[in-house]
C-alpha cells in the first residue's frame, strides 16, 4: 500500500481517482464488482494517526467515493471498514453491495445465529464469541465517553 501507484500491478488494483491528499483504487480481482481502497497519499499507520489535512477532508472524501461507487456497481449500499492490523498503512475498504452478492452483513466469527428483538430489529449473535453483559460493556462505555470528553493529545 505504501508503494502507491507502483504497488498496484502486485496488488491487483487499478487507480480511478485521486485528489491531493487521497486515492480511490478498484480491485481488479474481487468476488465483489468494485471493492476498492482508499488510502492516503501521505504515509499514515493506523486510522489512529490520522490527523491534519486528511482527518479534515474524510468525510467529504469518503461520501464522494462511496457515492460515486454505489451508483457506478448500482449498489443498494457501500460498506466500509477498517482492519488496520495487517498493513500498517491506512486504507479503508468500500465494498459495494447488492441482495444476493458475495457480502453480507455479519462480521462475526463462527457460527452465529439470529436472535429477533422486541423492536423487530435482529441481532447476530456467535455461539462461540457470546455477548458480554450489560455491565460489563456499560462499563467500557464509561470509559469511552471520559475518553472522548478529555481534549485530544497533540502527536509530535
Amino acid at each position: 500500500m505504501c508503494r502507491g501507484r507502483e504497488g498496484d500491478g502486485d496488488l491487483h488494483r487499478v487507480e480511478v481517482w485521486e485528489d491531493p491528499l487521497w486515492r480511490l483504487t478498484t480491485s481488479l480481482e474481487s468476488e465483489v464488482p468494485g471493492f476498492s481502497y482508499l488510502e492516503p497519499k501521505r504515509h499514515i499507520p493506523h486510522i489512529t494517526d490520522l490527523d491534519g489535512r486528511e482527518a479534515t477532508t474524510l468525510g467529504t472524501v469518503l461520501g464522494r467515493v462511496a457515492g460515486g461507487l454505489r451508483e457506478a456497481t448500482k449498489a443498494d449500499l457501500v460498506y466500509l471498514y477498517v482492519f488496520g492490523g495487517g498493513i500498517p498503512h491506512l486504507h479503508i475498504h468500500l465494498a459495494p453491495h447488492r441482495e444476493g452478492d458475495a457480502l453480507n452483513a455479519q462480521m462475526i466469527r463462527g457460527v452465529v445465529v439470529e436472535e429477533k428483538l422486541p423492536s423487530g430489529a435482529t441481532r447476530i449473535v456467535s455461539k462461540e464469541f457470546p455477548p458480554l453483559g450489560e455491565r460489563d460493556l456499560g462499563d467500557l462505555a464509561d470509559r469511552i465517553r471520559a475518553r472522548l470528553s478529555r481534549k485530544p493529545r497533540v502527536r509530535r
